[in-house]
């Protein structure tokens, strides 16, 4: 799976220099983009362009975050199906079954999607956000944000971004402690299966809900986010760019603190307070 994270593909870089054109054609790495599938008794429940790699806590993350599964004992069995194979008849590790437990929630179509998923899915299956606050596992325990603390996360979070590094085209999510310290960080071609695959991680090693944990984001703060992160129990939510609309409303109903255009010397606090 690692050696699919990315591809080298013959690159021409071009570059003016005193008005002189240059070329030069080399190597490059680029970040893989390939669809995954997850299924739950044969029915496809989500179809999203991913970075391989971390499926299984992406599933649990995306399961969370819908409500379908409060604990990872709602899920009996993750596995990758066996008839899934490419033309060399190798497995392409493209769909997952899910085995979901008796104690899950049902799988009503509201939480199906059939088709890919994009930056906007969130919104898909939540009618309004009274509605989503009233699906949340737990209430938030707001907390009051040292400016400090949250100037340094954007650093540390590109610090554990190994791929960035390699083909400067992956997002990436962190759970941070409230002392600046990683929990996890996980990166992925979309900014929510990045969030998913942290959320996911969360849940299965016993640290939900997030409530003495940040979630950091390298992307935008879009109302998809701030619904996952206001599911798993996140207090805050730092994002490198920009917050819209609907996720600074979100964020102030939930009680969550948001921060964005994060950089080590500025943020904006869209929602929360500061310690």
């Amino acid at each position: 799976m690692m050696g699919r994270i990315n591809r080298a593909f013959a690159v021409t870089k071009v570059t003016r220099n005193n008005g002189a054109i240059t070329r030069d054609t080399r190597a490059d790495s680029v970040t893989v983009e390939e669809p995954l599938e997850v299924r739950a008794g044969g029915t496809t429940l989500l179809t999203t362009m991913r970075t391989p790699g971390n499926d299984i806590e992406l599933a649990h993350g995306w399961l969370y975050a819908e409500g379908l599964i409060t604990s990872v004992e709602d899920v009996a069995t993750a596995r990758y199906c066996a008839g899934a194979v490419g033309p060399d008849g190798e497995n392409t590790y493209n769909l997952l079954d899910i085995e979901l437990a008796d104690s899950a929630a049902p799988v009503t179509p509201n939480v199906i999607r059939l088709n890919t998923a994009t930056s906007a899915c969130g919104v898909c299956g939540t009618q309004s956000i009274s509605e989503l606050l009233h699906k949340a596992h737990a209430p938030i325990s707001p907390v009051a944000l040292d400016p400090d603390y949250v100037l340094s996360l954007p650093d540390k979070l590109r610090d554990g971004q190994k791929q960035f590094r390699k083909t400067g085209g992956i997002h990436a999510a962190g759970a941070f402690d409230l002392d600046g310290n990683p929990i996890v960080i996980r990166e992925d071609i979309g900014r929510h299966n990045a969030a998913d695959k942290v959320i996911g991680y969360l849940l299965m090693n016993g640290l939900l809900p997030a409530d003495n944990l940040v979630l950091v984001m390298s992307s935008r703060a879009s109302f998809e986010l701030v619904q996952k992160a206001t599911m798993a129990g996140f207090p805050a939510l730092v994002a490198v760019s920009a917050a819209s609309s609907l996720a600074v409303e979100l964020a102030r109903q939930a009680g969550m603190a948001l921060a964005g255009f994060t950089r080590a010397d500025r943020f904006n606090l869209y929602a929360g307070e500061l310690a």
